[in-house]
């Protein structure tokens, strides 16, 4: 990690003022921000670990868990969630063996409920990484998301 957070810390001063884009690029290398970048951010700011985390904290775009390789994004807006979003999303973690804002243990699959992907033609629907999975029936979720054996 060192080589990485030195390539990403070469980039900026040092300044308070860089906490965010800083922030940016570390979740950008690691997928998530772990504790000993975090660290170590605030040691090349000089702030506050505790500084760092409440900037951390306050944006919604920050994650502190890694996410799967497959990333999905059940979406639990007013169309889907009249449609059966909460069926899905129950579904979902049942079939995974996890709980929303959790990833699987082979890394494949992390799961998350949004407010709205736009698509509400297509509920209840859902986006892995990119690409939008629409008219999710709860029945399906197993040949939608298969599990590696």
């Amino acid at each position: 990690m060192d080589e990485e957070l030195n390539r990403i810390f070469a980039g900026y001063t040092g300044h308070k003022s860089e906490i965010i884009p800083i922030l940016q690029d570390i979740q950008d290398a690691y997928g998530y921000l772990p504790e000993d970048a975090l660290e170590e951010a605030a040691r090349f700011t000089g702030v506050s670990r505790t500084h760092v985390y409440g900037v951390a904290t306050f944006y919604a775009q920050f994650r502190f868990k890694p996410r799967g390789r497959k990333h999905i994004m059940v979406c639990t807006g007013t169309a889907c969630h009249v449609s059966g979003a909460e069926q899905v999303l129950d579904a979902l973690e049942r079939h995974l063996g996890i709980e929303e804002g959790d990833v699987t243990d082979d890394m494949e699959y992390s799961l998350e409920s949004v407010g709205c992907i736009g698509c509400c033609s297509l509920a209840p629907c859902a986006m892995v990484n990119d690409e939008v999975v629409s008219r999710i029936k709860p029945s399906r979720v197993g040949k939608i998301f298969p599990k590696k054996s």
